[in-house]
């Protein structure tokens, strides 16, 4: 369990909310630290101003993030890595979610209520590194679908994959395990990439010119969705695996590590 776990998560997730934000398209609106007005005014038990958001301090921040984050998602008996996994992805997007994400990657119910069938079942897991990858994955395939996805998108991915790169240190304790995910992460982005090129320049050759015309204008938005999603699934696979390394320099000092 990693009740001594807290802070490095806290850690993490300040490192990725920053300071002071209030964007005219996020729909949380004045933000600090994370915290948005409506989250510290609920805290606080009485309405907020802007002015109050942005004096907010860490110290404060910590500890709305401890109870109504950490708490919720039962952060304090769940292992190390899959804790952060749950936290971080709540803090971004809700607390139910981040349960819910760590629940369908371990093969529970996904209700987004983390309780003692699914802290039974994260503990006597096996595969930790699989289930953090599985539920990184889901978030993101549920971050992609956002409307803010072509405002925010870039660097949630780029959160999505630090985190994935941090609970593996975290569960694992290991270097060579961080840097065999980051080859196997280098080696989906240039299987991802060599499909998005195959399927651009491939698509049925000369037998397209054979279909009517609507069937064909059908074919090539198939073949442009494909080469999307291929594209898409090459950048996020090349952030995990940057993720990995720059992960892999923190835990061997910027020394360079040979496998014999």
């Amino acid at each position: 369990m990693s009740r001594n776990n807290y802070a490095a998560c806290i850690a993490h997730v300040l490192k990725w909310e920053g300071g002071y934000v209030d964007h005219p398209k996020d729909p949380g609106g004045a933000t600090n630290h994370g915290i948005t007005h409506k989250t510290l005014a609920a805290f606080r038990g009485k309405p907020v101003s802007k002015a109050n958001v942005k004096a907010l301090t860490k110290k404060e921040a910590g500890r709305i993030y401890r109870l109504r984050y950490w708490n919720k998602i039962k952060g304090d008996e769940l292992p190390q890595g899959l804790d952060l996994v749950a936290f971080d992805g709540g803090v971004n997007s809700g607390p139910s979610r981040g349960a819910k994400w760590l629940q369908s990657a371990l093969g529970v119910t996904a209700d987004g209520k983390i309780g003692m069938h699914t802290i039974g079942t994260a503990l006597d897991v096996i595969d930790r590194v699989g289930v953090i990858q599985k539920a990184s994955a889901a978030r993101m395939g549920f971050l992609r679908k956002l409307r803010t996805w072509s405002t925010f998108g870039r660097g949630w991915a780029r959160r999505v994959a630090d985190t994935e790169a941090e609970a593996v240190a975290m569960t694992t304790q290991s270097p060579e395990r961080v840097m065999a995910e980051a080859d196997k992460a280098q080696g989906a982005r240039a299987t991802q990439a060599k499909g998005a090129r195959a399927t651009t320049a491939g698509g049925g050759g000369s037998l397209l010119v054979d279909l009517p015309e609507w069937a064909l204008w059908s074919v090539i938005g198939v073949l442009a969705a494909c080469t999307l999603i291929l594209a898409l699934n090459a950048a996020q696979h090349a952030r995990r695996a940057a993720a990995y390394r720059n992960k892999l320099k923190e835990m061997t000092n910027g020394q360079t590590m040979v496998v014999v």
